[in-house]
């Protein structure tokens, strides 16, 4: 998000399990193309930047599936067991059909998986009797996802195997709030950067990120939120939208938190001020007209990584994502029903 105080980027969050809307957003792209071309603003398309997010995503996954070296492998989608994004997931199958026809995906649950997978002599994830190359997690980033040991099972199956996890443990620990709060810590970059240029550039982007363990810094970062509380949001180590306390109730809530141990699953963030626009969100089954509103936004990057401990193989930019809500809204999830998907219209500032 654009941070209006300082007029520079900050990171809100970054994701590495389930990431989500490539495949939608690019049909809002070609969407938003097509109306300024009707309206006969066809000078103004150009203003509108390329975005190959679902290209690029499902080309990572098909690298992956080459990496691993057996043609007769299949891709395996972890879903949940009732799929309420599966348009967005169906157009990462049917793109990587488009892009190697020889490619087969299949979807499966924690459960089937706990049911039906197994490993091999050599690790190899077997499923139905063929091995699997590469997992793609759309599912098992919330509780209700793993609701018992079987599931538990299961992930940790996948995780002794050979095949390549999208993402794999590490990497989805890297996603949580805790690790980006630490990651601001004096000192925590350089052991991953050694550039200065690097390190202050990737530094610029953090907002104030402060843990709530049970020493001297936690309890100053509890006093800072009772102090100063709309400044501040208070976010759980939960993915998916609609989790995160804001304004005065991050007040109330530290107060009922701060002697429980519940407190360390959370961590305090500043307050991003973007920007306000102006424009109309359309909503399936809104009556009327909609209403003209003022917004803000959020900028998504999407990125393929393909790697292990000694060695990164692909590290790219692919695609974009750009979300949108009334800024009188906390929340922005899509999923959650609070954003919606936007495309960027890019002006000369000079």
């Amino acid at each position: 998000m654009l941070h209006s105080d300082a007029n520079i980027i900050k990171q809100v969050e970054y994701n590495t399990m389930s990431v989500s809307m490539a495949g939608v957003c690019n049909g809002i792209s070609i969407c938003n193309r097509f109306v300024l071309e009707e309206l006969g603003h066809h000078d103004k398309v150009e203003n509108l930047p390329e975005n190959n997010a679902l290209t690029g995503l499902t080309s990572g996954l098909l690298e992956a599936w080459k990496i691993y070296g057996d043609p007769t492998a299949v891709i395996l989608i972890i879903v949940e067991d009732i799929t309420y994004n599966i348009c967005d997931q169906r157009f990462h199958e049917f793109e990587l059909k488009r892009l190697n026809s020889r490619v087969k995906s299949v979807r499966k649950t924690l459960t089937d998986i706990y049911q039906q997978g197994c490993l091999n002599e050599h690790n190899e994830l077997i499923v139905d009797d063929i091995v699997v190359s590469v997992v793609y997690f759309r599912s098992a980033y919330t509780p209700d996802q793993i609701p018992s040991k079987n599931e538990w099972d299961a992930r940790l199956l996948i995780e002794r195997s050979q095949a390549i996890k999208c993402p794999s443990i590490q990497y989805h620990l890297a996603g949580t709030k805790k690790v980006q709060q630490a990651l601001t810590k004096p000192g925590i970059l350089e052991r991953f950067l050694s550039e200065p240029k690097k390190i202050a550039a990737v530094k610029e982007i953090f907002t104030g990120l402060y843990g709530l363990d049970f020493d001297e810094s936690g309890d100053q970062t509890i006093q800072m939120a009772l102090n100063d509380p709309e400044k501040f949001v208070l976010k759980p180590q939960r993915e998916g939208g609609g989790n995160n306390i804001y304004g005065q109730e991050v007040r109330e809530f530290m107060l009922k938190l701060k002697d429980s141990k519940e407190r360390t699953a959370w961590i305090l963030m500043e307050r991003i001020h973007p920007p306000i626009s102006t424009g109309y969100i359309i909503r399936a089954g809104a009556i009327g007209l909609p209403q003209l509103s003022e917004m803000v936004s959020e900028l998504g990057i999407f990125g393929v990584i393909i790697g292990d401990f000694q060695k990164i193989l692909v590290n790219r930019q692919v695609g974009h994502m750009l979300r949108t809500k009334k800024s009188t809204d906390n929340e922005g999830g899509v999923a959650a029903g609070f954003g919606a998907l936007d495309t960027p219209y890019l002006i000369d500032v000079n």
